[in-house]
């Protein structure tokens, strides 16, 4: 059974179990895979409790209530890890980019495997994107200011990113709309944001945060989204590799 701690944001979560669904498309009920989705919606907001100086793998913090703040917000993804290890889950995925900035500790501290979402985004990309490419990055604060992706993308590929008026008035707008439940609004809201990464070159562009596809996807096929030469989609990415490992 595949564990899938969700709540991050919950339309998020969703929307990672309709695109498993559609990965794993079965004729009868009992062809689908046998998944345990944990809404934890009440975990601490992760772009808030990262401080601009906070660093995972140096242990640095920028001061006693950043490192709080982490604190608080990994107690609650263990709890929720927990929930799904009790349930017998084989494994356990997260559909929330910024929440793997607590992954290597949530990790030790769970006994089954959790599938690291910016890693498998950077797998699909070594097989589909040219080495050394520009690639651009639409993400929450949270997800840039901690390199949750540029830790690994920056090995093979330049990560290119917004400016702080797109990220402010577009990216981080377009977000919180999908979580308030405009999803019109934030597709049009985060345009500006998309045509800056096109107009400097980038190659592709990974909607870093689960609200994203959301807004721009919403309103088209599945098929439309594993089809874009433009979009690396995270939640279809990890949906794929959950299947493979599900499968296994």
């Amino acid at each position: 059974m595949i564990g899938i701690l969700g709540g991050m944001g919950t339309q998020a979560g969703l929307d990672f179990c309709n695109k498993l669904a559609m990965q794993y498309r079965g004729k009868i009920d009992q062809d689908y895979p046998l998944f345990f989705l944990y809404n934890k919606s009440n975990i601490p907001g992760r772009p808030e409790s990262i401080g601009k100086t906070t660093g995972i793998l140096t242990n640095r913090f920028e001061n006693l209530s950043s490192k709080k703040k982490y604190e608080k917000v990994l107690k609650s993804l263990v709890e929720g890890c927990k929930k799904l290890e009790k349930a017998k889950c084989k494994f356990i995925v997260i559909p929330c980019n910024t929440a793997h900035y607590w992954y290597h500790d949530l990790q030790r501290k769970i006994k089954i495997p959790i599938i690291n979402m910016p890693e498998e985004v950077f797998k699909h990309a070594k097989k589909n994107c040219k080495k050394n490419s520009k690639i651009g990055l639409l993400a929450t604060e949270g997800t840039l200011i901690t390199k949750v992706y540029d830790k690994i993308f920056n090995k093979q590929f330049k990560l290119f990113f917004p400016n702080n008026r797109l990220q402010k008035d577009n990216v981080n707008v377009a977000i919180k709309d999908v979580k308030m439940g405009n999803v019109k609004k934030a597709a049009k809201v985060i345009q500006p944001a998309i045509k800056y990464l096109l107009k400097n070159k980038c190659k592709k562009i990974i909607l870093g945060c689960t609200e994203l596809p959301i807004a721009i996807f919403a309103f088209k096929s599945i098929k439309t989204a594993k089809s874009s030469k433009v979009y690396l989609d995270p939640n279809l990415i990890l949906a794929n590799s959950a299947v493979k490992k599900y499968k296994r």
